[in-house]
């Protein structure tokens, strides 16, 4: 049986064919957004490389110009990492091409950049995010809160906002965080601060919240869902907080268990469970089916000074475990519900990036370019340890059985 379709007028076939294109850019294997589609550092695949070095199990390096401990993303054919050109007071955006390592384009904004940050920050700290379609950035521009959407296919800008002042003396790493058509930001710092959501098209504010307490954070929150309702669950500012991710409206928060967090919470066995570092330092767990102020009622526990609390590193969880590494490089498996310690060993002198999980393996890479991979349970059995020789800051991303690492001057592509 032969079928005949009508003609397409040429005006809207450039339309169809870029709907075609993008629908089929996108995937299960992608890695949109810092610490991944869920954003909680868990990858599905099973086949994930076990083992590689700076000349074995490489399937490509791209320079990358300037500086930067942001995490590259992954979505379809491309790969996008931020940087910062200190000389010339420039944000860079790269996009390369997966398969190959080569720049298709790249796009910068000329910025002020602050006078003063943290010796272990950077001016591109902050991860981008991508729906397909869209490309966004998030720096500062001296004290300005800049974000700019352009587009996957040629880097072209669609629109650029302002959504206020950003001020703290340790720099900035506001990751975008993608939530159904809008993106959600974190503006925790040392004046009044908020957190607002943006559509992810136009750059038009769809809500803004208040934040409590006046002082500086880092973290990128998590979208998780507790009983058919999504929350956006954000640590920072003296705080942990849960709002409604389509409004803002606030659903419960706990004072403390500290001062400042740069580390995200991640989500399992029915529970929130984080790390924090400054001042205090420590792990704790959250029932998140309160509503209101739940510090009495809801904080499952909470084990200050404890030396596997991580100040900037993110745990990860697999199954009912949660594995976590502190700053210092100590590695750790616990028992969420409790914070028992199942496991400890060190693996490094020092971390920034947060582990990853796949293929039934945590890899777990410090900031001298060695990734130690571990069985992720509950005894402690090394798989490999793998070393790049390069300063490696930001956290990896994992697509399609493969492994993207950012260096200090260059990105690698591990996995043939």
């Amino acid at each position: 049986m032969k079928f005949c379709f009508p003609a397409v007028p040429p005006r809207f076939r450039s339309a169809l064919f870029l709907s075609f294109a993008l629908a089929q850019l996108g995937s299960a294997a992608d890695w949109p957004c810092w610490r991944g589609a869920r954003g909680d550092g868990v990858c599905d695949e099973p086949n994930v490389p076990l083992k590689w070095s700076k000349t074995e199990n490489i399937a490509w390096t791209a320079a990358i110009p300037g500086k930067g401990h942001s995490s590259p993303i992954v979505f379809g054919d491309r790969v996008f990492v931020t940087t910062c050109l200190e000389a010339e007071d420039k944000h860079v955006l790269v996009c390369l091409d997966r398969r190959t390592g080569k720049m298709l384009w790249e796009q910068s904004a000329p910025s002020k950049l602050q006078d003063r940050i943290h010796k272990l920050n950077s001016h591109a700290s902050s991860t981008p995010a991508t729906d397909g379609r869209h490309v966004w950035v998030s720096f500062l521009d001296q004290s300005d809160m800049t974000i700019i959407g352009y587009d996957v296919r040629d880097g072209k800008q669609v629109w650029k906002t302002v959504p206020g002042k950003m001020l703290s003396r340790h720099g900035y790493c506001s990751s975008v965080v993608p939530y159904k058509d809008t993106i959600i930001i974190n503006s925790d710092q040392d004046a009044d601060g908020y957190i607002f959501a943006l559509d992810g098209a136009t750059g038009r504010e769809r809500w803004r919240t208040d934040r409590p307490n006046r002082t500086r954070s880092y973290c990128a929150p998590i979208i998780i869902e507790v009983n058919g309702r999504k929350q956006l669950v954000l640590s920072g500012s003296l705080s942990v907080a849960a709002y409604d991710p389509d409004n803002g409206k606030l659903i419960w928060i706990i004072d403390g268990p500290t001062e400042q967090f740069v580390s995200s919470p991640i989500y399992l066995d029915d529970l929130v469970f984080m790390t924090y570092g400054f001042p205090k330092r420590g792990i704790c767990a959250i029932d998140p089916r309160g509503e209101g102020n739940v510090t009495k009622t809801h904080l499952i526990f909470n084990l200050e000074q404890s030396s596997r609390g991580g100040y900037v590193p993110s745990p990860v969880a697999y199954g009912k475990l949660a594995f976590v590494v502190n700053d210092e490089g100590i590695g750790s498996c616990a028992d969420p519900r409790t914070g028992r310690e199942i496991w400890l060993e060190r693996l490094g002198r020092h971390h920034s990036a947060s582990p990853v999980i796949a293929g039934g393996n945590v890899y777990y890479l410090d900031d001298n370019g060695k990734c130690w991979v571990v069985k992720a349970q509950d005894k402690y059995e090394l798989v490999g340890v793998n070393d790049l020789a390069d300063e490696t800051r930001g956290s990896p991303a994992i697509s399609r059985g493969q492994i993207f690492i950012r260096g200090s001057k260059q990105l690698y592509c591990i996995g043939r």
